[in-house]
């Protein structure tokens, strides 16, 4: 076993151990078209590898095939082309890594990190702790599994073990970060009880093979970092920095998302929203360049690119077009 499991905090500078070329990369899930709010994550991951002098490259997040829609990946694709955001190698698709995942997984297993858990997720729902957990956020697992799940016949799924310590790491955009990943949410879930793989796994592999040295991703994602800081350190392999954006939200608080019905990026003008992107993070685009051709837009961005600018913010209003169906057009 690891001597991470001690009881030393982890401390951790922000700086990439890998070294070489800036790599970073855009991950989509194919759960439906490319709305605004992922928008804002594919329009910052870019800026920062084009002012950088370094790659950009798009994974397709296929991990779950019940939530993948027929036909979203390449949409996103398309749309992604069509606003200027070009990647600068092959496309990598998740739905074809399983050897890789498994490879991980193993390693794990035989190195103790891994446990078998079958508690069902209306036992875990059901417990006080994750009364007012939000939706979509993993559920709190006690250290120990719950009275009767081992008589569940179904398959277990497979837990990380958490170090009761507390693993720190410097977000480029949200300041220096702490979490006890033991104590904020137990051992946390590598392989699902369907046999499929989970996010935070497949990620700190798939960051590691293509050689990504910093990500540049959502805030929903911040709390994720930590558990993946583990998983590097367990499978020994590289950190890179992070960056956390702003997340678009409706006029309620809630981030757009294509489960709660965000329009689809569309404009019959593919500068419009390029532009929109860059205002909701502050650059302060003049006013006619979203009149003007994208390729003066983005040498605009790439010139005037500055993320202090959002530094510290967690969220913010998308405009009123991101969130009006009417005013994008549909795709064929």
């Amino acid at each position: 076993m690891s001597d991470a499991k001690s009881n030393s905090a982890i401390a951790t500078t922000g700086t990439a151990e890998s070294s070489g070329r800036y790599r970073g990369r855009f991950a989509p899930s194919p759960t439906g078209p490319l709305h605004f709010g992922s928008l804002i994550a594919a329009v910052g991951s870019f800026l920062e590898a084009r002012t950088r002098g370094g790659e950009w490259l798009v994974r397709i997040e296929d991990l779950d095939p019940p939530r993948t829609r027929r036909g979203a990946a390449d949409a996103i694709l398309r749309t992604l082309e069509r606003l200027g955001l070009n990647w600068d190698a092959d496309v990598l698709h998740q739905s074809n890594r399983t050897d890789a995942y498994c490879a991980a997984f193993e390693r794990l297993r035989a190195e103790g990190w891994l446990w078998p858990c079958r508690c069902s997720r209306a036992q875990l729902a059901a417990l006080p702790a994750n009364q007012a957990r939000a939706m979509g956020e993993e559920l709190v697992h006690p250290k120990k599994c719950l009275p009767g799940s081992h008589r569940a016949a179904a398959s277990p799924a497979w837990r990380f073990r958490a170090p009761d310590l507390d693993v720190g790491f410097v977000d480029r955009v949200q300041g220096p970060q702490s979490q006890n990943v033991a104590r904020a949410g137990g051992d946390f879930v590598v392989r699902r009880r369907d046999g499929l793989f989970a996010y935070q796994l497949a990620v700190v592999v798939d960051d590691a093979d293509q050689g990504i040295t910093d990500v540049v991703r959502g805030a929903d994602l911040l709390d994720s970092t930590a558990r993946q800081i583990l998983l590097q350190q367990a499978l020994q392999l590289p950190r890179p920095t992070y960056m956390h954006l702003p997340l678009a939200v409706d006029a309620s608080g809630v981030k757009l998302s294509k489960s709660g019905d965000a329009p689809a990026v569309w404009h019959p003008a593919p500068s419009a929203p390029v532009v929109a992107a860059l205002e909701f993070l502050r650059q302060d685009p003049p006013a006619e360049l979203g009149r003007a051709p994208l390729d003066e837009v983005w040498a605009w961005a790439i010139e005037h690119w500055r993320p202090s600018r959002f530094s510290g913010m967690r969220s913010g209003a998308a405009p009123a077009a991101a969130l009006d169906k009417a005013t994008m057009e549909v795709p064929e």
